[in-house]
């Protein structure tokens, strides 16, 4: 019969991310890279894997990342895989992300959210000028 003593597993020896505080646990986990959609920096031109691209055969749902780095080419431009970066999912706040902690929570909008923002503000303006053609 062993008279060991039992040995204490320290937070140093854990994987990282398996000792963590109920704070820690609060944060949202990083968007899976499969989802994230990717910009040539050549034309310009966004490969959302939510679309594909219907030029070239690929069904909606195929990650970049899953795209054949040799046969895959930009369908505007014809530039490798080589020539795209990384923009992040489609529904991430646009900006630096030092930056969007300013301007009232209108930097973290999504562009989506910056334009009904905006269009509808204008509406409401030219709202209110034809309201005041009633004022006779």
């Amino acid at each position: 019969m062993s008279t060991e003593p039992p040995t204490e597993t320290s937070t140093e020896e854990l994987p990282s991310g398996a000792a963590g505080t109920l704070g820690e646990a609060a944060e949202p986990v990083a968007e899976d890279p499969s989802s994230h959609r990717f910009e040539c920096r050549s034309c310009g031109f966004v490969y959302d894997p939510a679309e594909g691209v219907k030029k070239l055969g690929i069904a909606a749902g195929t990650s970049f990342l899953d795209l054949d780095p040799v046969g895959f080419r930009c369908p505007v431009c014809r530039s490798r895989v080589g020539a795209f970066k990384d923009i992040g999912p489609r529904n991430k706040p646009s900006g630096f992300e030092e930056n969007l902690n300013f301007g009232l929570g209108v930097n973290r909008l999504t562009p989506g959210q910056k334009n009904v923002l905006i269009f509808g503000g204008f509406a409401l303006a030219f709202a209110f000028f034809l309201s005041l053609y009633s004022l006779r």
